[in-house]
């Protein structure tokens, strides 16, 4: 639930206006009587919005304004005043205020006025994290709605330590998500050590996670450290977390709890600082239920949640996947880069990628390419599994509800794109050939979907 801080000197005004923005906008609301205490609850509280009075006594409304410039303190803030000086609320909006209202203004206009800065700095955010992306390569390909909020909530999580559970479907970049928390988070040039849980011996799934002395079993000739302490300061990823046997999900939980691990055949605990990613493509939830996973571990988890889409949710993006997993094929077996024939495109995104999803296509790909002797991949080098499969329906599968509005929008998406692709990304062209007026209706719709492709332009 949204929270607004209310930061007025008159405790009557300030309860008035709580109990009125909880009536109105059904907002938790929190008071501060003064600037000094404002600023206190803003470094104590989750706070979502800041109405503040100007005219305060002590520390008046200009400084709390400078001080949250001063401690980087991003929280939209609504100036309010009673004294009709509108010349002083340009002043706060200069130093960083969203806007400014008058205290008779009906509370009908100040809900709208929260809900207008609530928006701008959930879009600043937005930016702010897709900007991070844009600066360092990331190997997580797509600009799909669905690609860019799982960026964006991928950039949200990475800084914060705790641990952090992504979810989705084998094969859909599970592993890549979790290189990516690794990349953006705090310490990304420490180790990154990856385990497949469900790889490990059960015999030995202990003595892989958390080390053991030498001797405390047939064939313990050395002293091992385990995967916690490899990882030091870094990222551990668990893969496929859901496999772990109940013993070792025991000693997990108590890991993530102490932070400590205790080696097998040793009495000494040892602290360890790995952050802990995990991942799974089972439904937890019902392995709880089941009693095949214990509740408290995935409590413990689930602090933070990523969910990877289906490449069946993502469509529009395949045009980009399959162009770089051409040149990144092509590069590997020294071959000149090959080009996709736009009909073999499409027989591509009409087949229902279930399998494997975007491991599934990388497979399909590099058949197509073994099996192509020129430089054009035509339809006949499509495997016949993936010709003959009947077109699925756009956008969603179990699992991923999607609205009407944005099944239709990710349809539009997909037009757009494979039209720009089989035109090479030529605008004119495409434009033309999908009946629109002229290129810059294409590229205001274009906008919309936040289709672009900086390595070509069109004219």
């Amino acid at each position: 639930m949204t929270l607004v801080l209310i930061v007025d000197d008159l405790p009557a005004m300030a309860e008035q206006y709580a109990y009125d923005l909880q009536r109105v906008g059904g907002y938790e609301t929190v008071t501060a009587l003064g600037g000094a205490a404002g600023l206190e609850t803003l470094m104590r509280e989750p706070v979502d919005c800041v109405i503040l009075d100007l005219e305060m006594p002590g520390t008046d409304g200009f400084e709390v304004l400078r001080t949250m410039r001063q401690r980087s303190l991003d929280t939209p803030v609504i100036v309010y005043t009673g004294t009709g000086s509108y010349d002083r609320c340009i002043q706060a909006v200069r130093l960083g205020a969203y806007g400014f209202i008058d205290k008779s203004e009906p509370m009908e206009r100040v809900v709208h006025e929260v809900e207008t800065a609530l928006e701008r700095a959930r879009l600043t955010g937005e930016i702010a994290s897709l900007r991070k992306y844009m600066a360092a390569e990331s190997p997580l390909l797509g600009d799909s709605p669905v690609m860019r909020k799982l960026k964006d909530e991928i950039a949200r999580v990475a800084p914060i330590p705790s641990p952090v559970l992504i979810v989705g479907e084998s094969g859909a970049g599970k592993e890549v998500v979790a290189r990516d928390v690794h990349r953006l988070g705090s310490a990304p040039k420490d180790t990154f050590l990856a385990i497949n849980c469900a790889a490990l011996p059960e015999n030995l799934v202990e003595s892989e996670l958390f080390g053991h002395e030498r001797g405390a079993f047939t064939g313990a000739a050395t002293l091992r450290k385990g995967a916690f302490e490899s990882a030091g300061r870094g990222t551990l990823f668990l893969d496929e977390i859901g496999e772990l046997p109940q013993p070792a999900q025991a000693k997990l939980l108590r890991v993530l709890e102490e932070r400590q691990v205790t080696r097998v055949g040793a009495s000494r605990p040892i602290t360890v600082n790995a952050r802990v990613v995990a991942a799974t493509n089972r439904d937890l939830e019902a392995e709880v239920a089941a009693g095949r996973f214990r509740r408290d571990l995935y409590f413990r988890l689930n602090v933070h949640v990523l969910r990877v889409p289906s490449l069946r949710a993502r469509m529009s993006d395949l045009p980009e996947l399959v162009d770089h997993l051409l040149t990144s094929i092509c590069t590997r077996f020294s071959i000149r880069r090959k080009m996709l024939d736009p009909q073999a495109l499409h027989a591509l995104m009409a087949y229902d990628w279930r399998q494997n999803n975007v491991r599934e296509l990388r497979n399909i790909v590099e058949r197509m390419v073994i099996a192509s002797d020129g430089e054009i991949i035509g339809p006949e080098h499509i495997p016949q599994e993936i010709r003959d499969e009947a077109p699925p329906t756009i956008g969603s599968s179990a699992g991923e509800p999607q609205s009407f509005l944005e099944l239709k929008a990710e349809a539009e998406r997909q037009i757009i794109a494979v039209a720009l692709h089989r035109n090479d990304w030529h605008i004119t062209k495409t434009a033309s050939e999908l009946g629109l007026s002229d290129h810059s209706s294409l590229l205001k719709i274009m906008r919309r979907h936040g289709i672009s492709r900086d390595s070509k332009s069109g004219s």
